[in-house]
């Protein structure tokens, strides 16, 4: 890999590192979502600094750009990303149906209760 090659991944990965710190930082992204972010930005930190990595994984997968495995690194954590926060937004689906049906349990109670309470004074 050439070094301006190898200088752009590392400044990429650096400055992924940081936007995901300062987002947590200012309370947009939660500590929970922070860490997939944390863990790509800091593995593409290492694959980027370490350049026998690149060339040994890069010989694994038969690549014969090493700085292709970069990419291949980070399609991978942005895919497993997506599946994460994909499983996080089917739990808070089914937890706001939930919710829905139990305000609509408790309305149509209150206004059993306020039918009720109304019979109630005008029988008296």
């Amino acid at each position: 890999m050439t070094s301006g090659v190898q200088l752009a991944a590392i400044l990429v990965s650096l400055t992924l590192l940081v936007v995901v710190l300062d987002l947590v930082r200012r309370r947009k992204l939660s500590e929970e979502y922070s860490v997939v972010w944390i863990v790509c930005a800091a593995a593409l930190l290492v694959l980027s600094i370490w350049r026998d990595s690149l060339h040994v994984v890069a010989g694994w997968l038969g690549v014969f750009y090493p700085p292709a495995v970069l990419l291949l690194v980070l399609v991978l954590f942005v895919f497993l990303a997506c599946l994460a926060f994909s499983v996080v937004i089917s739990r808070q689906s089914a937890q706001i149906e939930r919710l829905a049906e139990e305000v609509a349990i408790l309305s149509a109670r209150e206004r059993e209760a306020r039918a009720a309470a109304a019979r109630e004074t005008r029988d008296a």
